[in-house]
Order: C-alpha cells, then structure tokens, then sequence
C-alpha cells in the first residue's frame, strides 16, 4: 500500500514535470503553396501564392523566439522559402536558398522548416527563392519586443503593413524563361503595387486601391518591405513626414524625411503621425533608376491615407514629393543619413579587422551559344560577376556538400581582391574586361574573424545601383562613396560610432559601400546582387 502511494506521487510529480516542460505552446504556421486567381489591370491570371493570399501571410514573432512554418507545395514546379533576414544561428538547414543551403521542395512534397530568432526587432519578410516566384510568393514578418518589454520610441497606435511589389500581365515564370532564354533583360512590369494594388492611376484599380484609414491626432507603425524584383524605390505621403526608427530589424536613431529610399529585399520602420487636416492623402512610390539604357518601369503606384473624421470629399488627393528618378544623390543622402540607434547594438562595432575583401560587382557580356539569337549587346548573352566569376548554380545543394564532403558541387578560393585591377568607374573599359569567368566558388572565413567586405561597382556594359543581401548575420553599413575605393583615404571617413545593422546595403551607381561583420554564425552565407543576374558569393565559416 505504501510502495503504491509512493508511485503515484511520483507519477504526479513527473506529470507536473512535464506539463512544465510543455507549458508554453508551439508556435506555428501552415503555408500551403497553391495557384490562385488574381484580378489586376482588367485581366485575370492564375499566380501562385501562399494560402492564396497575395501578398502572403505575416508571421509574428517574438525577440528571441523559435517558430515553426510547415510548408506543403501544392504548386506544379520546384520550391523553397526563404526568411529574410531572419539570423537562423546554428540553423542554416532552413534558411531557404535553392542549391545553396537546400534543395528545392519538389511538386507535392513538404518541409517543416524552422525559424530561430535571435537579436531582431522590427520587420521582416519571407519570400520563395526560386527563380522568380518571390514575385508573387511572399509576406512580412513582424518582430516584438520580448513580451514584458518595449520599444524604443512611444508605442504606437497601429501597425500595418505596407508592402510594395511589382506585376505583369503575363505569367511570371513565362517573363523569366524569356529573358533567361534570350540572355537580354527581363520585360518590364505592367504595374508597381502597394499591398498588391496598382493604386488609382492604373486601369481597373481604384475601386481596390489600398486605403489606411487613420484618426487624427493617431501615430501608425508603417513595416515597409521592398518585394519588388528588380526596382530601388522612392517611397513618401503626401503632407506628412515619415519618421524612420529602424532598418531590416535593427533599430536606428529617429529620422525624419520626406521620403525615404528603400531597394529590393530591404525593409524600413517608419512612424506615420496622423497631425494633418482631416482629407485624404496619396502615399507614393516610384523607381529610383540610375542605369544608363536599362528599362524600367516609370510608372508610380499610390494607395490612399484616409482621414476617419468628418471631411471633405477628396476627388483627387495631393501626391507626395519624390526625387527624380536617376537622383543618386537623394538616394545616397538618404542612406548617409541613417544612424544606428547604439544602445540596442547587440555587439560592437568590429575595429580590428582581421579578414579584408575586395569584390568588383559588374555587368557583363557572355558570348552566344551556337545557333542561337541573343538579346544582350552587339548579340550577346547578358551576365553578372563578383570579382570577375559568373556565379553557376550547381544541381546540389552547397551546404550538404560541405557537410556530407561530396566533391565537385563547388570550388573554394573565390578571391579576396579584384584578380584584374582596372581603373573600375572609368567611362570608357576595354571589350575584352566585359567577358567573366564562370564557377561555383566559395570563400573561406575563419570563424570568430571580424571581416571588412568592400563592394566596388563598375562601369563594365553599364553602371548601375547594386543592391547587395546578406544571409545569416547582420552587418554594419560603415561607408559609402562614389568612384574607386581608396583603401588609404577612404576608411578616414567611416562611420564606426553609430553605422546602421542591416542586412542589405545599396552599392551606389559607379561607387563603393563598406561593411563589416563578425563571422559567427556557422554555415553557408548567401551573398547575391539583388538583379535579375545571377551573381552569387558563398562563404562559408570553418573552425580552428
């Protein structure tokens, strides 16, 4: 009798036990990826999308917090997600990228894919990378404060999102094919979207314009995400000043514009205070497009700001200031301008650096295949290189040949310095410089080393703004210039005391951007010009 009390209580020991161990639920998130129909521009077109939505779903999550998403493709071709900016620590088997850190999930197959994060706050987003499904394939991630805890600012009235993004009339996949098969440049996009409305200057579109509707003396959380493929955006509201308090989850120092720059996979934290006459408001955005003879699509989208109290009918609401479309001024300014908001540095900002790269970001030309017409220049085959290598896709992911010691999938020895030296911003570069070499190279970076990566653009083919993405860690912008990087007077200039934490930086037209990071994050990092060209570089960090 008393051996049986005995194992009861014991029982019920272990069953508080466990109910401890269980007390606080998993999150987690089904995404179904599916075709759905989609009406835009007078047409109707079956695009594929998350849960059928478009844009997609928006995860929410905690700082510090761990989340599941498990994805069932039930589209018709090859897939992977990826988590934008999400630092994945030690977890680099759900980062996303097709042949990089995984392969894809076929038609029918599944994934449980986890998310750890780690120091974010802000926003984020999530998006498809494989070829060009992250046209249609992707959403915002909104990142809290640890529960109990606030932000460093005054806490808002509301939050939305505000994500920008491109469409076509034709099938997306279809403007891919063509311009992968004709080595040119992808069509343009019939419209520029806000929250997935082309906006009031568009056929068959106002009666679905996005409107946040706002009451006056209110403050509103704009989580900004530049889903667009290929377009830098200009982006500002008619009237009102847009206070920025934090880039790609890393807060910055209060910052008021008028407009703001925000380039593809990038996203912004802005406050919106609601202190103008009770109307309606156009916000804008438009392409920032420096490039010479590359289209683009010039159009500006708009959504509505829609005061609740009593008004006026507004017919035809102000539009807001955007610069020009080539200003890089503006654009560099704007980028200057943005400090990182110290005290809520997760580390410091690395001084002794132990590991330089210098890597040349260009355009460039590859010879025509064999009976075949290309669209590039003078019937070439258009290309883009990091340090004169064309980035190839292997057939196998990168990261499980590393870890399993497969051979032949990629090539270490990606190089730390131009291996042509030119003068890079000059106006007039040899023809035979245009031709890069082509592999799947990999650099090697110690882990526990601080590293400095310059990013040096080019005048090869064209000059052109470069935005550069970063997987795995977050980095410091420190510097930004125009023309050669001078390696001795240059870094005088940096800002080392208060840079922004980001994980994307804009390389401004025929210039440079400076970044620093510590390697310690194990793993694959996922290096890639944010353009319809393939240019890749892989680092991976190996222990002493």
């Amino acid at each position: 009798m008393w051996l049986s009390r005995k194992i009861i209580f014991l029982q019920t020991l272990l069953c508080f036990f466990l109910v401890g161990i269980n007390c606080k639920r998993l999150t987690e998130y089904q995404f179904v990826v599916k075709e759905a129909l989609y009406r835009r521009l007078c047409s109707t077109k079956p695009i594929l999308t998350v849960n059928g939505e478009f844009p997609g779903p928006t995860i929410r999550a905690y700082h510090g917090e761990t989340i599941y998403v498990n994805v069932h493709n039930k589209g018709n071709s090859n897939i992977t997600l990826h988590w934008h900016g999400v630092k994945q620590p030690r977890n680099p088997w759900s980062d996303g990228p097709e042949y990089i850190t995984q392969c894809p999930i076929k038609p029918g197959g599944k994934f449980r894919q986890k998310l750890i994060f780690s120091y974010e706050e802000g926003t984020l987003w999530w998006h498809a990378h494989s070829d060009w499904e992250r046209a249609t394939v992707h959403g915002p991630i909104f990142i809290y404060p640890k529960e109990g805890e606030s932000y460093p600012f005054p806490t808002p009235d509301a939050e939305v999102a505000i994500v920008l993004g491109e469409w076509w009339k034709s099938q997306v996949q279809d403007v891919y094919e063509e311009f992968i098969s004709s080595g040119g440049t992808p069509n343009t996009s019939d419209a520029i979207t806000i929250n997935g409305q082309p906006g009031d200057f568009f056929p068959c579109s106002k009666s679905e314009t996005f409107k946040l509707n706002v009451h006056h003396g209110k403050t509103y959380f704009l989580r900004i995400v530049n889903a667009a493929m290929n377009l830098n955006l200009f982006f500002s509201v008619a009237k009102h000043n847009l206070t920025v308090v934090g880039a790609d989850s890393g807060y910055t120092k209060p910052l008021i514009r008028d407009y703001i720059v925000i380039t593809p996979g990038q996203t912004v934290d802005a406050l919106l205070h609601a202190n103008q006459k009770p109307s309606d408001y156009y916000m804008a955005a438009r392409a920032y497009s420096s490039a010479f003879g590359v289209p683009f699509n010039n159009a500006t989208t708009t959504a509505r700001v829609h005061y609740m109290e009593n008004h006026a009918p507004t017919k035809s609401p102000p539009l807001p200031y955007l610069p020009y479309y080539n200003d890089t001024k503006a654009a560099l300014d704007y980028y200057v301008s943005l400090k990182g908001l110290t005290e809520t540095y997760p580390f410091e900002v690395p001084k002794d650096i132990t590991t330089h790269i210098l890597s040349t970001l260009s355009i460039n030309t590859l010879p025509c295949l064999e009976d075949q017409t290309c669209a590039g220049p003078n019937g070439t085959r258009l290309a883009s290189s990091m340090n004169n290598i064309s980035f190839v896709t292997p057939r196998f992911d990168i990261l499980e040949a590393y870890y399993y010691h497969i051979n032949g999938v990629y090539d270490r020895g990606f190089p730390r310095f131009p291996p042509l030296e030119f003068d890079y911003t000059a106006e007039y570069l040899p023809l035979v410089l245009q031709i890069p070499k082509r592999g799947t190279k990999v650099a090697v970076i110690k882990y526990g080393s601080t590293v400095e990566l310059v990013f040096q653009g080019t005048n090869l083919v064209t000059r052109i703004d470069h935005p550069i993405h970063v997987h795995g860690i977050s980095l410091f912008a420190v510097g930004y210039g125009i023309g050669n990087f001078d390696k001795e007077k240059d870094p005088l200039n940096y800002n080392l005391h208060d840079p922004p934490l980001v994980n994307t930086v804009l390389v401004p037209n025929n210039g440079w951007a400076s970044i620093r990071f510590y390697a310690l994050n194990p793993g694959m990092l996922h290096w890639k010009i944010a353009l319809f060209l393939k240019c890749i570089l892989c680092i991976y960090f190996k222990h002493s």
